[in-house]
This record gives C-alpha cells, structure tokens and sequence, in this order.
C-alpha cells in the first residue's frame, strides 16, 4: 500500500519557528522561576521538605525573579498555543526539548562554569534526535478532525492520571522523590498541550459553522476543565521540583515527557500520523529513543546547581 508524503504549508511551517520562540522563553523563565524558589528555600527555618507550603507560594509572589519568570513562562504558553494552532501536534510539540539546551547554555553561563564532553555529547544527541523527529514529522503527519470519541479517550486517560498523581501526592506527600514531581508535571503539560490543540481544532469547527453548537460540545467544556486541572497541578509540581534541584533536570523531565506524552497521544487517539509511511514510525522511535537517551545522560550527569546569591 503506497502512503502520501505530506508537505506543511506556509502557514503550518511557520509554527516550527513560532515554537522555537517558546522554547526560548520556557528556558529563561525557568531559569528565573527557579532563582525565586531558591531564594524562598533558603530562608526556611525547618529542614528540607519535597513540597512548598501554601506561606511559600505567596512568598513566590513577592519576587520579581520569579513574577518575570513567570511572565516568561505565560508568554511560552501564548506562542506554544499559537504554534498549535499552525502546525501538528506531532510537529511543534517535540521542538519544545530546545528550552533543554537552551537551559543548560544559560546555567553554565551563570555559574560560570564550563560544560564538559559528557554534557557537550548529551545536548547533541537530544538535538539530533528531536531534529530527525521533527524532519519526518514535518513530511509525514497533518492535522485530522477529532471526533467525539476520540476526545472521551483523552478526557478518560487525563482524569486516571489526575486522580493517580493526586491520592500519590496526598497519601505519600512527605516522601515522594523529586522525579515524581518531574515525571507527574511533564506528563501532566503533555495532556495539556493535547487537550489545546483539541480545543483549537473544536473552536475552529464552531466557527465555520456559524456557532452552532452541537449536543456534543459539553466535551469542550469537559475538556477545558480537565486543561485547567492539569495546567494548575502540573505547574505546582514544577515549583516543588525546582525548590530540590537545578533548573536543568526539571526542563529536561519536561520537554521529553511532555512531548512523548503529546506525540503518542497524537499518533494513538488522534491519528496524526495516519497517512505517514511505515518507515516513518521506525524513525520516530529511534529519533525518539536518542533524545530520551541524550536527556538521561545529562540527567545522570552531575547537575548545574544555580545558588541564590549568584544571581
């Protein structure tokens, strides 16, 4: 059977671009972002804990590090939707794992530290590997009408992995590592960056006809919700993982977590890549597997850690 390669138009390739511009502004405001927590973090008077405490996060709101990172981190959304709005999914999502380079860049710079062969040969492997990914993708996936049930699915799986997080957060708060944080918020925004893109596509379908709304639209008020819930759980967990550890390994959780999680929902439920060859999909796993690769090098390796006062 003979498959159709598939070429973006003007309009869908100018997403590329536009959500590189988003990586950039998600590594600056999670580098500042980090900076605000590190400065609340070291005015405790009790020892470490693995979760920020309510008088913590208003202490966040109080420091222009963190409120400019923040505004960063707002803006990376804005052009991330937009993005969504050009491309595939399966396109722009995955250019996301630039903020991880970008951020080890930026550490060294302020820790005036310089990056060894081991990070050197980490950062390119996740280069390559997102830049293969992104490539094929590119040539091979296009946006498809989501259908009702479609949407279910995704709504389904979001609310097991809301109430799974949840009852682990609440019952084993005291003692969860900081991957959980990580791993939860990456897995977590990629279900944010899906249901956006599902809720661009179903706002569009309104629209073009005439604002009709169908007995069905309750999932696009279901879906907002379940986008919400994710966004505002998923960035708490992010302010809790920078409060133990460098900006690096919480960016590099995210933008690899983050985009399996969107492009596996893409290829899945949403057929995104239903008219890609079959050789396609060899090369999204081993362009997949060699930036996971390359992030878990870096991961290992010996973190950056950005000191309060050296800001």
């Amino acid at each position: 059977m003979s498959h159709q390669v598939i070429s973006l138009t003007p309009a869908q390739a100018f997403g590329i671009p536009v959500a590189l511009l988003a990586a950039v502004c998600l590594a600056i405001g999670s580098q500042l972002q980090h900076h605000g927590v590190s400065v609340v973090e070291s005015r405790r008077s009790t020892g470490p804990r693995v979760s920020l405490h309510v008088r913590e996060l208003l202490a966040l709101a109080r420091r222009p590090s963190w409120l400019l990172g923040t505004l960063l981190l707002g803006l990376a959304i804005v052009l991330q939707l937009f993005s969504l709005y050009l491309a595939p999914l399966m396109v722009v999502q995955p250019l996301g794992a630039a903020a991880l380079v970008i951020t080890v860049l930026v550490n060294a710079r302020v820790t005036k530290q310089r990056l060894d062969r081991v990070s050197i040969r980490a950062v390119l492997l996740c280069v390559l590997g997102v830049g293969a990914f992104v490539t094929i993708a590119a040539m091979t996936t296009t946006t498809v009408p989501i259908q009702g049930t479609q949407l279910l699915v995704v709504v389904a799986l979001l609310a097991v992995l809301l109430a799974t997080v949840g009852i682990g957060f609440a019952f084993l708060r005291t003692r969860l590592p900081r991957l959980f944080y990580v791993v939860a918020a990456g897995m977590l925004f990629g279900f944010v960056a899906t249901l956006a893109k599902v809720l661009i596509t179903r706002i569009q379908t309104i629209i073009q006809n005439g604002f009709h709304l169908a007995a069905t639209d309750w999932l696009t008020i279901v879906c907002f919700v379940g986008l919400v819930a994710a966004a505002l759980l998923g960035s708490y967990f992010v302010q809790t993982a920078y409060s133990t550890g460098s900006p690096t390994v919480v960016v590099a959780g995210l933008t690899v977590i983050d985009p399996l999680v969107g492009v596996t929902i893409g290829i899945v439920v949403l057929g995104e890549a239903a008219a890609a060859p079959w050789w396609a999909t060899i090369v999204f796993a081993l362009a997949g597997a060699v930036a996971v690769f390359g992030v878990y090098k870096l991961s290992a390796h010996t973190p950056l850690v950005v000191a309060p006062e050296k800001l």
